[in-house]
């Protein structure tokens, strides 16, 4: 895996755990914020640490941020500097954007202002969270963007049988890609596959299309 250059606007709580697990994880790591003391609490633990502004056009293009692959601007509360910071690094060539936003109104804004993409984590987790409670099956998820997503989902009573007779791409729009059993994986199972309840199936679909898996599975 190739090592990123990213730089992080902001760090409070959110963007603190982006900056150091990004780190951890063999990236280059510049972490920014106006306050002295969350700056000084990450010195040592990303590349560079830097008090700055993002929301000043001349600081951005100081620390070259169009050189960056990614830019995560990850401003808590203050809306108006979020939306600044986001502008500025987009008018600067920063090729890829992620935003934080606090909520639905906020994102909408810093779409139209050039955010690559816009996350809501509170909002986002407990989404997931709810659909863990609500349907303890699905084992994980990968978002993929763009409405779609890789499951995984552990089969019950209601998915025994094969691969052919449960239609599953017909009758929910989700195609199976694997088969794990007791740790034996089968990429791109044969129609003739039976499935047994407790073999966990890893899927793609759009979230729609998923979503009434969840329904079927819990109902």
């Amino acid at each position: 895996m190739k090592a990123k250059q990213c730089l992080v606007v902001g760090l409070g709580r959110f963007g603190t755990a982006v900056a150091t697990t990004l780190y951890e994880m063999g990236h280059e790591v510049v972490a920014v914020d106006q306050k002295e003391e969350n700056v000084e609490r990450v010195l040592n633990l990303v590349t560079h640490a830097a008090i700055l502004d993002a929301t000043e056009e001349r600081a951005l293009r100081s620390i070259g941020i169009a050189d960056f692959d990614v830019v995560i601007v990850a401003i808590g509360t203050d809306v108006q500097a979020n939306i600044l910071a986001t502008m500025n690094a987009k008018s600067l060539g920063a090729p890829y954007v992620v935003c934080k936003a606090i909520d639905e109104m906020a994102r909408r804004v810093l779409e139209r202002v050039g955010a690559d993409l816009v996350i809501r984590p509170e909002h986002d987790m407990g989404v997931r969270l709810a659909r863990q409670i609500a349907t303890p099956n699905i084992v994980d998820t990968l978002d993929l963007g763009s409405d779609y997503s890789i499951v995984e989902i552990e089969a019950n009573e209601r998915l025994r049988g094969s691969l052919k007779a449960l239609n599953l791409s017909n009758r929910f729009g989700v195609q199976v890609i694997a088969v794990n059993r007791s740790g034996r994986i089968e990429i791109t199972p044969r129609a003739e596959e039976e499935l047994r309840p407790h073999d966990k199936l890893v899927l793609i679909g759009t979230s729609h299309s998923i979503d009434e898996l969840r329904r079927f599975l819990g109902s």
